[in-house]
Formats: C-alpha cells, sequence, structure tokens
C-alpha cells in the first residue's frame, strides 16, 4: 500500500505539475522511448547477473505486498517463545525441549504463537542453535561466532535483489541518454522538415532522458531501497535470537535473557520493560 501511495505521489507531482505549469501531456507520451529504454534496463539486468539472482529478485516482488512483517506484537511472541523454551531446559533439564524443536508443528510452546510457527526464518534459527545448545559440545563463543557467520551469510545473500535493482535504477537515466541520442539523430536526419516539425521531433527525443531519470529514480531505486530495509528487518529479528540465546548461556535467567533480546530491537517496535514482563508472566502462569 505505502509503495502504491508513493508512485502515485511521484505521479501526480511531476505531471501534476508540468501540466499546472502549462504544459501538454501528448508530447511526453512515447511508447517507443519506453520500449528503448525498459528493454536496455531488462537486458542490462540479465547480463548483469546470473540465474540465482534473478530467480531472487523476482521473488523479492512479493514482499511488495505488505510494508512489514514484524512488529510489536511479532517480537513479544518470538521472547515469548524463546523464553518458554529457555524455562524449560533450565526446570526439566537441557533435553527437554528436543521435542519441541524437532517436530515444532506438535509442539504446544509453537502452537500457542502461530506468528513464530509460520515463520520459516526465525523457526530454523531457534530450532539450529537450540539443538547445538542441547548437544552441550560447544561453548559460547564458538556459538557466538557460528551464529555471527550464519547471519551474515543470510544477509549476504538477502541483499543481492537490493542491489541488483539499485543497479538497475542508477543505470536507466544513461539508457534515457541513450534512447535520446537516438531521437536526435533521428530528427537531424531528416534536416529538410519544417522548423515546427523539427522542433516536436527534438522534443520528443528529449522526453527520453526525462522517463530514463524517473523511472530511475523515482520507481526502481526506491523498491531496491524497500527491499533493503526488509532485509534489515529480517537481519535485526536474527540478531534478537542470537543475544537472547548467548545470554542464556552465560548463566542468566530466562526472564532476564529475553531482556537482552528487547534491548537489541529498534525502539519503533521494542516493547516496554513492562510489556514485556507482563507477557513473560502470562507465559509463566501457563506454563
Amino acid at each position: 500500500m505505502l509503495i502504491a501511495i508513493g508512485f502515485i505521489v511521484v505521479l501526480l507531482s511531476v505531471f501534476g505539475g508540468f501540466v499546472l505549469a502549462g504544459g501538454a501531456l501528448g508530447p511526453i507520451f512515447q511508447p517507443l522511448e519506453l520500449l528503448i529504454i525498459g528493454g536496455a534496463g531488462i537486458g542490462s539486468f540479465i547480463a548483469a547477473n546470473n540465474g540465482k539472482a534473478i530467480k531472487a529478485t523476482l521473488q523479492s516482488v512479493k514482499r511488495f505486498k505488505r510494508s512489514t512483517t514484524y512488529n510489536n506484537d511479532t517480537y513479544l511472541e518470538l521472547l515469548a517463545v524463546i523464553y518458554k523454551l529457555l524455562n524449560k531446559m533450565r526446570r526439566d533439564g537441557m533435553l527437554a525441549v528436543e521435542r519441541d524443536i524437532e517436530s515444532p508443528e506438535e509442539s504446544a510452546i509453537f502452537q500457542e504463537h502461530p506468528d513464530v510457527l509460520e515463520d520459516t526464518m526465525m523457526l530454523n534459527f531457534i530450532a539450529d542453535y537450540l539443538r547445538l545448545m542441547i548437544s552441550g559440545n560447544m561453548n559460547p563463543q564458538e556459538l557466538d561466532e557460528l551464529m555471527l557467520h550464519e547471519i551474515e551469510t543470510f544477509e549476504a545473500e538477502a541483499e543481492i535483489p537490493g542491489d541488483a535493482l539499485h543497479k538497475v535504477g542508477d543505470a536507466m537515466p544513461a539508457f534515457g541518454i541513450v534512447a535520446a541520442v537516438l531521437g536526435v539523430v533521428r530528427a537531424l536526419s531528416t534536416a529538410d522538415v519544417p522548423p515546427d516539425v523539427m522542433g516536436t521531433m527534438i522534443a520528443h527525443a528529449l522526453v527520453g532522458t526525462f522517463l530514463g531519470i524517473l523511472l530511475g529514480y523515482g520507481f526502481i531505486n526506491p523498491l531496491a531501497s524497500r527491499v533493503e530495509r526488509q532485509v534489515a528487518e529480517l537481519v535485526k529479528t536474527l540478531q534478537v535470537i542470537r543475544v537472547t540465546l548467548l545470554a542464556s548461556m552465560h548463566g542468566y535467567a530466562p526472564q532476564l535473557a529475553v531482556e537482552f533480546g528487547r534491548k537489541a530491537l529498534h525502539t519503533s517496535e521494542r516493547p516496554t520493560f513492562n510489556d514485556l514482563e507482563d507477557y513473560v508472566r502470562g507465559a509463566k502462569a501457563e506454563q
């Protein structure tokens, strides 16, 4: 929704301002200019990326349908799930959560928090590192290094679509210049036409530069920035899980460990200390 609103504002501001200034929209409508610029952009995108990068970029379009997946309620659920698992391990022993992490869809803990259960990324990250904690063969520093390495790998892979879109967006003004030059060449090659016709042809040619800049900085680069914001959101979620589990491995009680995770959140989604405490108390009362 925010993407659509942003694009509408761009179009209304640019074309609306042009009309209010006395301009006519007719000469700006140049389908062939769009064909040259858009085709060149798509071609350069295909040439610059391998199959994996192209597939990842196309799949990232699905995420444009929503502004964000994670909010205050989601993080409360995430921290509550980790709290319940850590508390069960502390109370009943490390092996007590083995069935929960091996079959989360059958776990009462995960079933109480469907947002976490349905999020494959969060679910796998929690299960993988609780499994390593249960094994007892890794110290906190080794586990931290492994988690950081996985998060860095995930971030590098997830940033590929945003980087690919940014490169195409930055190239669009240049492709607009290419279209404009071709239009000028076409106009000058027919120098025997009347001045008014020549002026119209040159005006049509200059539309290419305009369209290239508008498409690049008004549409494609904002989409690339949206992908980057979403990747940062995903990475932050993994960092919350990381610091919470590390706090537990260093001997902190579950209620204090989730406080470490709360501090890793941005202030815009971070629940207050009292909200988290009340939520955790509710989770504790259920057990």
